[in-house]
């Protein structure tokens, strides 16, 4: 543990922590339920919000709205609607977002030695 991170034990909150601690403000980042499933399909490139939407079809279209509005004032997708009719909207990743792609590389990586070991598999 480091010394930042073990001077953010006394504040209790992830509030508290946001932006002082790694963990805390990726853990209030991808807090969402879709957040990382999202950056995941972003990575394939741009997306206007119905593909998205068809991609999660258990997902809400106000669900989707939000996390959306989320990730993009955490800036990890930027949003760009173009002057047409009817409106186009695409959402892409930023800089910062792209740089989230070995997060979701290990979590897939994980995400496949815990199937495999709950399965009853031997991980790979």
């Amino acid at each position: 543990m480091t010394k930042e991170v073990k001077k953010m034990e006394n504040q209790t909150t992830l509030e508290e922590r946001f932006l002082k601690c790694p963990y805390a403000t990726a853990q209030s980042i991808i807090s969402g339920k879709w957040a990382v499933l999202i950056l995941y399909y972003l990575e394939e490139g741009p997306l206007r919000f119905n593909e998205l939407l068809r991609k999660m079809p258990k997902m809400t279209h106000a669900t989707l709205s939000v996390q959306l509005k989320s990730l993009e004032e955490y800036g990890l997708i930027k949003r760009v609607q173009f002057e047409s009719i009817p409106p186009k909207v695409e959402y892409s990743l930023t800089e910062m977002g792209e740089k989230f792609h070995p997060v979701i590389a290990a979590i897939e990586t994980w995400g496949n030695e815990y199937i495999a070991k709950m399965n009853g598999g031997d991980p790979a």
